[in-house]
């Protein structure tokens, strides 16, 4: 039986706008950190792996909900 390797692309969301991996060699979290420097909720935020789907791994970066100062 011969191994088949299958090629899985990336995606990557924030608020349902793409953002695409600066590099293929990135884990998810450095995608992030990368794009806190422009979007800095993002500094905190989340990575929800949503899976893969037809050969694409899908991630979904949430930025944490709460009140400053709440208790």
């Amino acid at each position: 039986m011969a191994v088949q390797v299958e090629v899985v692309t990336r995606k990557f969301t924030y608020n349902n706008m793409p953002l695409e991996a600066p590099d293929d060699s990135m884990t998810p979290e450095q995608v992030k950190e990368f794009y806190a420097a422009s979007y800095q909720e993002l500094a905190t935020a989340e990575v929800i792996d949503l899976g893969v789907k037809d050969d694409v791994h899908h991630f979904e970066f949430r930025r944490a909900v709460g009140s400053k100062g709440a208790e």
